[in-house]
């Protein structure tokens, strides 16, 4: 594991108490929240993305204004639902978020989860689609936004341009254009086949908080052999560069008298789940609670996340700052060390650039 950082669903409700802060309170939260992971060293702050929820829904403010207040942490999204998204757009915000935060993104984006709508990407606008999940017009969209991102001319000019130095006709690219933004997209994959895909691409890879598939293996061998299938397909694709890797997982490090009675485990918290997803069966993975030397070994044990390079920690968001800040010092100072990190000083782990 070379870096960690925190994944925020960002829930939030209508501000009764300290665990039920309302909209605006979660957004400013969730800013205080990166600004002391920064301070800690903590590599990376990481939003999911849901629609018609409370939950966080807009990514592309947030993550500006923690990259525009901090110095080093990375800001990304687990993930952007590509359903519900113009491409274009996306690319002109990817674009400019990526040159605010000096290269400081890792943008996951997929098919997108179950949501709260029924079709809800339609109500946006976009219609046409013939799979019941919207698969097809995400995956369309997806091509759109790449070749967006990569300056593939996207319209032509006027003939009078208006305040452009373009020729009459003049094929037009998106702007701006941020030249290394290809290699900060990550896809997110719920499957080995998915993953598979995502190596053929040339992409990293965002392994799913949960899987659509229930072998029989755990959470987190299934999750390895997923990676595994990755980094294959992404050889032998011929691309040359060092793709990353990404898992979640929720772990709390008991610390303290506190942290034994807000996280002490309760029956059936410390093994894998199996549910419904999309009509499929699907595996949930554990939740890591325990004494710090205890979570080493564990996380030693886990399969994907020795796999992978980075590892996202969900967090409580609506806890507030200061309980959370708490459990990523914790993770830092007792149990990450151990796993091979070192406190960010320089910014966001870089491998070669990819594609």
């Amino acid at each position: 594991m070379k870096s960690f950082g925190f994944l925020s669903f960002g829930h939030y409700g209508r501000g009764t108490g300290p665990y039920d802060p309302d909209a605006r309170r979660a957004l400013h939260e969730a800013i205080e929240i990166a600004r002391g992971a920064d301070e800690i060293g903590v590599n990376g702050a990481y939003f999911r993305v849901h629609h018609f929820a409370r939950q966080a829904a807009s990514p592309m403010p947030l993550l500006s204004a923690i990259a525009a207040t901090t110095e080093r942490i990375e800001v990304g999204t687990g993930v952007i639902d590509m359903r519900y998204e113009n491409p274009l757009y996306l690319a002109e915000e990817a674009g400019a978020l990526d040159l605010i935060a000096d290269g400081r993104v890792a943008l996951g984006v997929s098919r997108g989860a179950p949501e709260a709508a029924d079709r809800g990407w339609e109500s946006f606008g976009y219609t046409g689609s013939t799979d019941p999940r919207g698969a097809d017009i995400a995956q369309e969209k997806f091509e759109t936004f790449l070749q967006a991102i990569q300056g593939t001319p996207m319209t032509r000019a006027a003939a009078q341009p208006y305040m452009s130095d373009a020729a009459p006709h003049a094929p037009l690219r998106i702007e701006p254009q941020s030249e290394d933004l290809f290699s900060h997209i990550w896809w997110g994959a719920g499957s080995r086949d998915t993953a598979e895909r995502t190596g053929r691409m040339g992409l990293n890879l965002m392994s799913s908080t949960l899987l659509t598939e229930a072998t029989g293996a755990a959470f987190g061998d299934l999750q390895a052999e997923q990676i595994e299938r990755f980094r294959t397909a992404y050889k032998e694709a011929g691309h040359t560069g060092s793709p990353r890797v990404s898992v979640s997982r929720s772990v709390f490090p008991i610390v303290t008298e506190q942290d034994r009675h807000l996280f002490g485990m309760r029956p059936g918290e410390d093994s894998d789940q199996i549910g419904i997803i999309d009509n499929g069966r699907a595996t949930f993975g554990r939740t890591y609670t325990d004494e710090p030397d205890k979570l080493i070994e564990q996380l030693k044990a886990d399969a994907a996340v020795q796999a992978a390079d980075t590892l996202m920690l969900t967090i409580p968001s609506q806890a507030g700052v200061d309980l959370n800040l708490h459990i990523l010092e914790s993770f830092a100072r007792h149990v990450a060390p151990e796993l091979g990190w070192k406190p960010n000083t320089e910014g966001p782990v870089q491998g070669d650039r990819i594609g």
